[in-house]
């Protein structure tokens, strides 16, 4: 059976399994009388079930999974091909909407951008559903794409700790997925972390029903955190009825985007969770972040003589931890209690601070977005190592935590990527200043796409950015903005050598 499986184009499996989850909506439409969202989406999927059969048919003769390089540019059709058969029953849905704004929406979901056009009260339960389960299925996707296909080509930051060059195909410690064929790999992915992905998912919605949350506002920000795509059915989180509790619960669940370690084994070099940069790096910053947030609106709030209040002081510190670690994690949810460090001491909380924790991002191989802290610890170690030498220019380092490679050629991968990351903000930025934005909306609208923090767009800048106004060519540059930031321009490059296209 899974040779079976493996020969069928990875494109193609999870088309199918795309349509085939048009039948939770469906259902769910149908269990609440709506029924024009419950033949949309059910129509949605007979339709796309009959097209994927007809197209197994014509292309299950040949074996399409023979290279990771297949896979990637298989992968990256998911991401840009795959949106545009999702947004027909949704736009069906939606009715009062354009094709365009549903693909926007599709692709900010499957990228697990979560950027949105829609307000919360313009779409049903159904809709709101069908955006977030396409939010969590990209970030499943993107769980198994790393170790399966991005490991084995020393992509996603398995660059920087590889023995070979970006692009080339690894079969070594970095991925113990690496035997067999690659579409076995990507079937023995899937039925490792499938269990894991919908089991947390499953058990996240059932702390937040406990927690006083309604069914659909559990289970949409359950596939939310898993997948950090950010997507809620409410205006905001704060608005949730499980309210600080709800909080506390989403913030544990909000560390498996830190490190892949946190629920895999299949990238481990030899160190234990404690002991990965990652998760000390993103521990470090989560911690170093809300407490300098918080000294700063103390020393504010003598100003207004509200030192004394310490049960807002306390709310606003906790305020300020959800917040940074949710955006460190590219999820994007704000708690209900960041206003309230404003409010205790008056002065405002610059969106550039939750920029620069999207930028840096989460984990490599996790569902979050952004540079990645493993390159961002490998060019600290490296600083460290240089000035180490300016001391004692003779001196013999020690391999660290993730090796000598990682000291030397990944360094510099490392500071290529993160060149490559800024240049591509700096081109965003004149791209969507020449279509008629500010430069501070240009500048948020590419770290959002660039990082995948869709709620950025809204509280990052001075004023909500309002993306439904943009016409439709400066939203299908947002979706290849989007879909670039989700695969990165590494990946591109590497799609685009001539060895990808003599396979």
């Amino acid at each position: 059976m899974l040779g079976i499986l493996s020969r069928l184009p990875f494109f193609l499996s999870i088309m199918g399994l795309a349509f085939l989850s048009m039948l939770v909506p469906a259902g769910y439409a149908l269990a609440i009388e709506e029924f024009h969202d419950a033949r949309s989406f059910f129509y949605g999927t007979v339709l796309g079930l009959t097209l994927t059969a007809l197209m197994g048919l014509a292309l299950g003769n040949r074996d399409h999974n023979r290279s990771a390089l297949r896979l990637l540019l298989q992968l990256a059709a998911s991401f840009l091909i795959l949106p545009a058969l999702m947004a027909i029953p949704f736009h069906e849905a939606v009715r009062n909407t354009t094709y365009v704004s549903a693909y926007f929406e599709m692709v900010s979901s499957m990228t697990t951008t979560g950027a949105t056009i829609f307000d919360a009260a313009r779409l049903s339960g159904p809709e709101h559903l069908w955006r977030a389960q396409v939010g969590w299925m990209g970030g499943l996707l993107m769980w198994i794409a790393a170790s399966a296909i991005l490991a084995p080509l020393a992509l996603g930051g398995f660059e920087v700790t590889a023995s070979g060059e970006p692009g080339q195909t690894i079969l070594d410690g970095s991925a113990r997925s690496g035997t067999g064929t690659p579409g076995q790999r990507v079937w023995r992915a899937t039925e490792v972390l499938v269990p894991i992905y919908a089991g947390l998912t499953l058990g996240l919605a059932v702390m937040l029903l406990v927690a006083g949350d309604p069914p659909l506002v559990a289970l949409s920000h359950a596939m939310a955190v898993l997948s950090t795509s950010g997507i809620t059915p409410l205006a905001s989180l704060g608005a949730a009825p499980s309210g600080l509790a709800g909080e506390m619960i989403l913030f544990c669940f909000l560390f498996f985007a830190l490190s892949r370690l946190t629920f895999s084994s299949d990238t481990r070099n030899g160190q234990s969770l404690w002991y990965d940069p990652e998760f000390r790096m993103g521990i470090l910053l989560v911690a170093a972040v809300p407490a300098a947030l918080f000294v700063r609106h103390w020393a504010g709030a003598f100003d207004v003589g509200q030192e004394q209040d310490w049960v807002t002081g306390v709310r606003a510190l906790w305020g300020a931890l959800f917040t940074a670690m949710s955006f460190l994690s590219t999820t994007g949810f704000l708690s209900g209690d960041w206003d309230t460090a404003r409010a205790w001491s008056g002065l405002p909380t610059p969106g550039i601070i939750l920029m620069g924790l999207a930028v840096i991002g989460g984990g490599v191989a996790t569902t979050a977005g952004g540079v990645k802290l493993l390159r961002v610890y490998t060019l600290y170690a490296n600083g460290l190592r240089e000035m180490e030498r300016l001391i004692h220019p003779s001196s013999v380092g020690r391999a660290g935590l993730m090796g000598r490679r990682t000291r030397r050629e990944g360094a510099f991968i490392a500071w290529v990527v993160f060149m490559l990351f800024a240049i591509m903000i700096a081109a965003l930025t004149l791209i969507f200043g020449s279509y008629g934005l500010t430069f501070e909306e240009a500048t948020v609208v590419a770290v959002v796409a660039l990082s995948n923090t869709g709620p950025l767009a809204q509280y990052a800048a001075a004023e909500p950015i309002n993306m439904s106004a943009w016409l439709w060519d400066t939203k299908l540059i947002m979706c290849l903005a989007m879909v670039l930031g989700r695969l990165e321009l590494l990946a591109f490059i590497v799609m685009l050598t001539p060895e990808s296209w003599r396979e």
